[in-house]
């Protein structure tokens, strides 16, 4: 996802967009029903220090990275140019992404439960791993 976002960043740069936060929200506002950041870090209950991605399942890193890699088609794609032309372009694909799980029958991404920090998954894997090939 972070790759994803360097590549979004990137196109959203030669797109016009100068405020790539408020872009970013954009998309955000658009997945999670009018929900911004600051909204979604709140609902999950984290810690100002940490990053909404860090604490996603699968699921939802699967509809955030869908939303990432559309909008910066749809950017590419339909020659967008504009602060403003972006960050709605963001919304309507982030809306469209929503719209598509809701067709499905899944969980909207904000009551999706909040994972475990994927840096202690990390560590927690290591240490598994450490584990076994000490016991072996």
């Amino acid at each position: 996802m972070k790759e994803h976002n360097k590549q979004l960043a990137h196109t959203a740069r030669q797109a016009g967009v100068t405020n790539y936060a408020n872009f970013q929200d954009f998309g955000y506002m658009g997945l999670y029903g009018d929900m911004r950041q600051k909204d979604i870090h709140t609902k999950k209950k984290l810690k100002k220090n940490e990053a909404i991605l860090d604490h996603m399942g699968s699921e939802e890193l699967a509809a955030n990275l869908f939303r990432a890699t559309q909008a910066e088609a749809k950017l590419n794609r339909e020659n967008i140019f504009g602060q403003e032309k972006a960050s709605k372009a963001h919304y309507e694909v982030g809306k469209k992404v929503r719209r598509t799980i809701k067709e499905l029958g899944g969980v909207m991404p904000e009551h999706l439960p909040t994972a475990e920090n994927i840096n202690k998954s990390k560590k927690r894997l290591k240490s598994s791993r450490k584990k076994f090939f000490l016991d072996k």
